[in-house]
């Protein structure tokens, strides 16, 4: 059975670290409160700890006119999803008004 992997995003990670490590919440309650096995919070606590320059790589560390332009171009895709359903049931109307 395969099953779904989560993706989180390098500030979700570092908030939650910064959760435990600053608010004193424990490992284990954080784990609980936001539905992340406790290895993989451990070992986001390890690598933020060891490199926090380097620790997360990913999305969040491209520029913003990348991320402009990826928000556009799936606010493109919407659009034109949604002119193509309407546009069919403008045929479809038209076919039932004859």
């Amino acid at each position: 059975m395969v099953t779904a992997r989560w993706i989180f995003s390098r500030e979700f990670k570092v908030e939650v670290v910064r959760l435990v490590k600053e608010r004193g919440v424990t490992v284990a309650q954080a784990c609980c409160d936001l539905d992340v096995h406790e290895s993989v919070l451990r070992r986001w606590v390890r690598e933020l700890t060891s490199d926090p320059a380097q620790t997360f790589p990913g999305r969040s560390q491209q520029k913003p006119e990348q991320l402009e332009i990826e928000r556009l171009r799936r606010e493109e895709a919407k659009l034109r999803a949604e002119c193509g359903i309407l546009k069919k049931a403008a045929a479809f109307f038209a076919r039932e008004a004859k």
